[in-house]
């Protein structure tokens, strides 16, 4: 059996040697296997510089690739599935970046649109008989049984959620991300802080978590409000907390439409944000930096998750990795015009709107 697809036979003496491989050609050059390979298939992403060296040191070892292993490449599709929710602009600007990294690895972006309509299950189906080789699931709630029937079949890069099995991860630290956001409003003097949370799922949980750690860690008492990652949850939320006798002076949400949607009922019954209460999101989407919100809000780095998460997909296809990756990033506070110092007039015992 020959070592690899880029063995060469030119009859029985040299059979007899070792075949020369794309792997000694990197190794010469000093390069990864996977960019020499991307040399000889002509994809974008090399160097000028680095394909006519690889070129000549292939000319100098004498490699030859085998033909019936190059056509049966060319049954590859070098399609990854990208599964999204098109409801979310954070998902929204994933796929861009996505769509960028991919590229510049010779590879196509089949997107899947998750809709209420179109559940998770579906669209990872509609990937597949796509024949994406690989898939990146942004934000997926699958369990993780799921998930590794999943990885059985090919590689699997789940984004934004923490998860184990045989698939890789790409996220941010969301309860580090959400306790920078405690210690921001805290350190403007707030202490009724309350929590937007975003429903059951496990990037939810995550970041409820860290607001609670937070609370306790300065010594306040939690205040979670049940929600979900939708602008109607940041709408009900914002009705709940108007009918209470006391509004916090704060509020966290877990991400940025649902904070979005708290601040526009805020708003419509008189509120002033932050003067009355502050607000900030989750995720530094491009709707929170709109000039009328101008939201704070955490940014996931999604331009690096998004190359992590086609690097992770590479090495699986096209360098040999088998062991399951995690990533874990660390997401950045972007203070904005929603919060602010805690004023006298909302601190007492009753803050809203008569």
């Amino acid at each position: 059996m020959q070592r690899d697809d880029d063995a060469r036979s030119d009859g029985p003496v040299q059979a007899a040697k070792r075949a020369v491989t794309m792997q000694d050609i990197a190794d010469r050059v000093g390069v990864s296997k996977a960019l020499v390979s991307m040399v000889f298939r002509r994809v974008a992403g090399p160097s000028a510089e680095t394909r006519k060296r690889v070129l000549e040191v292939a000319d100098e070892l004498g490699y030859r690739p085998n033909r019936t292993a190059a056509l049966m490449s060319l049954r590859r599709t070098h399609l990854v599935g990208v599964m999204a929710d098109i409801r979310s602009s954070f998902h929204a600007e994933m796929v861009e970046y996505l769509v960028a990294a991919a590229d510049e690895h010779g590879y196509e972006v089949v997107l899947g649109a998750v809709t209420p309509t179109h559940g998770e299950g579906k669209v990872v189906e509609t990937l597949l008989d796509f024949r994406c080789e690989a898939l990146i699931l942004l934000g997926t709630e699958l369990g993780t049984g799921v998930l590794d029937a999943l990885a059985e079949r090919v590689p699997v890069v789940v984004v934004g959620r923490r998860v184990g099995g045989n698939v890789d991860v790409v996220r941010t630290a969301d309860g580090k991300g959400i306790g920078t956001v405690v210690d921001h409003v805290v350190g403007l003097g707030h202490r009724r802080i309350a929590h937007l949370s975003g429903g059951d799922g496990t990037i939810a949980a995550d970041r409820r978590s860290g607001y609670t750690r937070a609370m306790r860690r300065h010594g306040l008492d939690a205040d979670v409000v049940d929600g979900d990652f939708t602008d109607g949850a940041g709408t009900e939320a914002a009705r709940a907390l108007l009918a209470r006798p006391q509004l916090p002076t704060a509020v966290i949400a877990a991400n940025d439409r649902s904070a979005i949607g708290l601040i526009t009922e805020l708003r419509r019954v008189g509120l002033r944000i932050p003067e009355d209460v502050s607000v900030s999101g989750y995720d530094d989407s491009t709707l929170a930096q709109l000039a009328h919100l101008d939201l704070t809000s955490v940014n996931q780095q999604p331009r690096e998750q998004a190359a992590k998460a086609v690097d992770a997909v590479i090495e699986r296809l096209d360098q040999g990795r088998t062991e399951s990756a995690s990533i874990v990033l660390r997401p950045q506070l972007v203070v904005r015009r929603t919060t602010g110092p805690v004023s006298a007039s909302v601190a007492g015992p009753r803050s809203g709107v008569s």
